[in-house]
């Protein structure tokens, strides 16, 4: 790296670090608690890469900065925000076409049984979309493109690029036929990092299903974009490579785009492969679920020995991953829930951390009490779009046979080098995941005026950290005109005004002149 890109990198994050200063002294700590979780996650890959000190400054460093600017556009500027809400309502109403076929097939008590009937056959249909956009060149176009833009600016070669970009629409055994007749002659970083890709990434099929599980879907579209760059950073971070690669340049690449004679066929075949995918998920999940219930029953019954039968797999997952959650930004009170569905993601899979995730959006929106017999029932806004982006990919310990099994079957010559960076690959992609939910917690900021209005007017309070970060934004935007009266700007509304000035009075002006 010359001199001058030190330099650029040095005052980019310099930039950065005060930006964030400033921006925290406006909205309060929690940004900065993100920005120490990202700072940790990066440095461990560091301390614990294969080869240390031989990664690529650029690759890291663009990595992180495509990621933070992703999550700029659409979180903080109202042009990129309006946009990717209007793209993720056109999405949701695209995937509502799906009912048309699930009522007709299972009839009209279809939801009757939602996940099944309502959510699996939205995976038939975008497989059926998808495919019949490869066979018009449109998906080939749009991945080139996208793993061009990375390639140029993070250095990476031409094939793992490739194989980043596909992620973002593929899934974890089909990103890698893009590149299938380049696998062969990969070196072992270049392996990992595809490998990374696939753990850090969800396919497009799978993300119309947690999207009708009541997940958001800007925040969801907005994990998968930035995930790819963030699985190439960490990835030749902590397997470095040492090898020169035999690919130099992306137009190289010569992909496949499938062998449909007309629309009708990729239309047809696109469905039809997801018969195996939708088994595959449907029996995986009754199988993992019964075992999480008869793990649990046994804790149970260990615990009750030592007079705490509470003690279940979730419990424990929400103590060993609580430090994680916690450091991405998630508020104390929440940080063992949002631990418990990392744990479930990881060492289940992610479909039932989403499902889990999904029902505490549901008590939430209800309106529900917060504790039931000192139970937290459901977390904050904040906290759930942190656990949206943290559990949006495929890495989990099921993943890393599959991945390792579709790799070996498409390159046997390269078994050994499969094997044995998979579960480094894993690890990576993991927190490649961990590092978009950090950055999501830097960046997102609540619709403080419509949250004040709705936890105001309900008789329960909720989220109390979200509100009082809520209210010390409010107290920011007051106007004084004592000794006659306080008047809030911004948006807000001085029935908000009241309602925070009985939660946590201020100290700068007195609440009884807000009228």
């Amino acid at each position: 790296m010359s001199a001058l890109h030190r330099i650029l990198y040095v005052l980019l994050l310099a930039a950065v670090v005060c930006w964030l200063i400033l921006d925290t002294a406006q909205r309060g700590t929690r940004q900065l608690l993100s920005f120490g979780g990202l700072l940790f996650l990066v440095l461990s890959m560091m301390v614990f890469s294969k080869h240390p000190f031989k990664w690529s400054w650029r690759t890291l460093l663009s990595g992180i900065g495509l990621q933070f600017i992703f999550g700029l556009l659409t979180l903080r500027t109202e042009f990129g925000l309006q946009a990717l809400t209007w793209v993720g309502n056109k999405v949701e109403m695209f995937l509502s076409f799906t009912d048309a076929g699930s009522q007709f097939v299972f009839g009209d008590n279809y939801t009757d049984h939602f996940f099944v009937f309502r959510v699996m056959p939205i995976l038939v249909f975008l497989s059926s979309v998808i495919s019949i956009l490869y066979y018009v060149g449109f998906m080939s176009w749009l991945i080139c493109k996208i793993g061009f833009l990375m390639q140029v600016t993070m250095g990476t070669s031409p094939t793992e690029s490739m194989a980043a970009a596909g992620n973002i629409f593929l899934g974890l055994t089909d990103s890698p036929l893009l590149i299938r007749p380049y696998i062969s002659e990969l070196t072992v970083s270049e392996i990992h990092a595809v490998m990374t890709g696939g753990f850090a990434s969800i396919s497009g099929t799978i993300l119309g299903a947690y999207i009708s599980l009541g997940v958001d879907a800007t925040h969801l579209l907005t994990a998968s974009l930035m995930s790819a760059p963030a699985s190439l950073a960490i990835a030749k971070t902590f397997w470095p490579e040492r090898n020169k690669t035999v690919l130099i340049s992306i137009k190289d690449l010569k992909l496949i785009n499938g062998e449909n004679k007309n629309l009708l066929e990729a239309a047809s075949q696109g469905a039809s492969r997801t018969v195996r995918l939708v088994g595959s998920i449907i029996t995986n999940i009754i199988a993992f679920l019964a075992l999480l219930a008869f793990l649990d029953c046994i804790l149970s019954w260990l615990g009750g020995l030592f007079d705490y039968p509470q003690l279940s797999f979730s419990h424990i997952c929400s103590y060993v991953f609580m430090p994680l959650s916690f450091m991405m930004g998630v508020s104390w009170d929440d940080s063992f829930l949002v631990a418990e569905l990392i744990g479930l993601k990881t060492f289940l899979n992610e479909f039932v951390a989403y499902q889990r995730l999904s029902e505490f959006i549901k008590r939430r929106e209800a309106g529900g009490p917060e504790y039931v017999n000192n139970v937290k029932q459901y977390i904050s806004v904040h906290s759930e779009i942190i656990a949206t982006y943290a559990l949006c990919g495929f890495s989990n310990i099921a993943s890393l046979g599959m991945s390792i099994g579709a790799l070996t079957a498409m390159a046997p010559n390269k078994r050994s080098d499969i094997s044995r960076v998979g579960l480094r690959a894993l690890i990576a992609g993991s927190v490649a995941c961990f590092m978009t939910a950090c950055i999501a917690g830097m960046l997102y900021i609540p619709d403080c005026p419509l949250l004040l209005n709705t936890e105001f007017n309900n008789t329960n309070v909720t989220s109390r950290a979200e509100i009082l970060q809520c209210c010390t934004q409010l107290y920011s935007s007051v106007t004084l005109y004592e000794p006659w009266n306080v008047t809030a700007g911004g948006g807000f509304t001085q029935s908000s005004l009241r309602g925070c000035c009985a939660l946590a009075p201020p100290k700068h002006f007195n609440c009884s002149l807000a009228q």
